[in-house]
């Protein structure tokens, strides 16, 4: 039935193409893709380096874990197959947002390098995509612990949690590396450096 369905429908192309979006927003679009542990301080510096960039003019927007799952995701469970797939449809949405021209940052802890592995190839690799691992201990996110989901996975109250039932995968080959325990100024210029480095934007 999907096949059928499938082959009925045809991609449109728009008249304005991603090189004239960048080139109207005088930066060129990328996707930045933070992972880590929950408590790491994804979220964090993901939105303090979002107001960094406005403030310079540039077109972004921030996609929250939290946010994609309370709406777009807000069907999906925990579950191996299930994180999969949310990370699938957060990949859709970046690939259409990097088309846009903006520069979208993705704050998703995204535990399997597979899964991150694929939206790095959907999206056609290292020109359109930035891995970044925000190492932090257990212990300090632990210690953090914002919406204490640590607590309710070691006393049994949620499962699947990564850090405690579920592993997290390390990346093998980020983009960057952020100590999570540094300050959220020192880490955003790390990432603002890179994407000056590599072309992305035109100021350091």
């Amino acid at each position: 039935m999907i096949d059928n369905i499938q082959k009925n429908i045809f991609w449109h192309n728009s008249l304005i193409t991603r090189q004239k979006r960048e080139k109207n927003n005088k930066h060129k679009s990328i996707v930045i893709w933070f992972t880590g542990l929950s408590g790491s301080g994804k979220s964090s510096i993901a939105n303090y380096l979002e107001k960094q960039l406005f403030k310079n003019g540039v077109h972004t927007y921030l996609l929250d874990g939290d946010n994609i799952r309370s709406g777009l995701c807000s069907d999906l469970t925990f579950s191996v197959i299930d994180r999969k797939e949310n990370v699938r449809r957060i990949g859709e949405v970046v690939k259409i947002m990097l088309d846009a021209g903006m520069i979208t940052l993705v704050s998703v802890i995204s535990p399997y390098r597979n899964q991150r592995e694929i939206i790095y190839n959907m999206l056609g690799g290292v020109k359109n995509f930035l891995e970044v691992f925000v190492d932090t201990p257990i212990s300090v996110c632990e210690s953090r612990d914002p919406k204490k989901l640590y607590r309710k996975a070691r006393t049994g109250e949620i499962s699947d949690f990564t850090g405690v039932q579920f592993e997290y995968e390390i990346p093998n080959n980020p983009s960057i590396i952020l100590n999570g325990t540094d300050s959220l100024d020192i880490n955003s210029k790390k990432i603002i450096n890179l994407l000056y480095k590599n072309n992305i934007i035109s100021f350091c």
